[in-house]
């Protein structure tokens, strides 16, 4: 049994402010992460490696859908913040309802910020609000030729489309 590693925001800031205080760095990310594979588990060990403690910020559903369209996501919020509060590398969880994660960010404070996939720094509309509260933005982590979208192509290609 996982140990809860799921907390509302308010939570999480008030445990997050702990942490900087005794010294450790706080590393966040954030995304959908719907339909878990390969390239998320790598993702996130290589951002767990860049400070102490990890956090793994979700898109809710509604948000998802707004972001990716009316078919997504697959898998609930709740199951999504499970599934990844089950891997080692992860240490928090929280799902937030906003389109970007400006806000949750703020709250948060990271001491840095990871950025997977192609984007390049000048691009993150979170920059700003990271490097305001003292933190530092990395990008450029991720696994080539995986992703959500490509599986689920595979699925509506071996499958029959929906």
């Amino acid at each position: 049994m996982t140990p809860n590693k799921i907390y509302q925001r308010n939570e999480l800031a008030a445990i997050l402010q702990q942490l900087r205080t005794d010294g450790k760095v706080v590393v966040t990310t954030n995304g959908c992460f719907d339909v878990l594979h390969l390239g998320h588990l790598r993702y996130l060990q290589t951002a767990r490696q860049q400070g102490d403690v990890l956090v793994v910020a979700v898109n809710s559903d509604s948000s998802v859908r707004e972001l990716k369209g009316e078919n997504r996501p697959l898998i609930p919020d709740v199951e999504r913040a499970e599934m990844l509060a089950g891997l080692e590398c992860v240490d928090y969880v929280v799902i937030f309802p906003e389109l970007t994660p400006i806000e949750i960010l703020a709250e948060l404070k990271p001491n840095i910020h990871v950025k997977g996939g192609d984007y390049k720094l000048e691009q993150l509309i979170e920059r700003d609000v990271v490097e305001k509260n003292g933190g530092k933005v990395v990008v450029g982590l991720n696994v080539p030729g995986k992703s959500t979208t490509n599986l689920i192509e595979t699925i509506c290609e071996r499958y029959g489309s929906t």
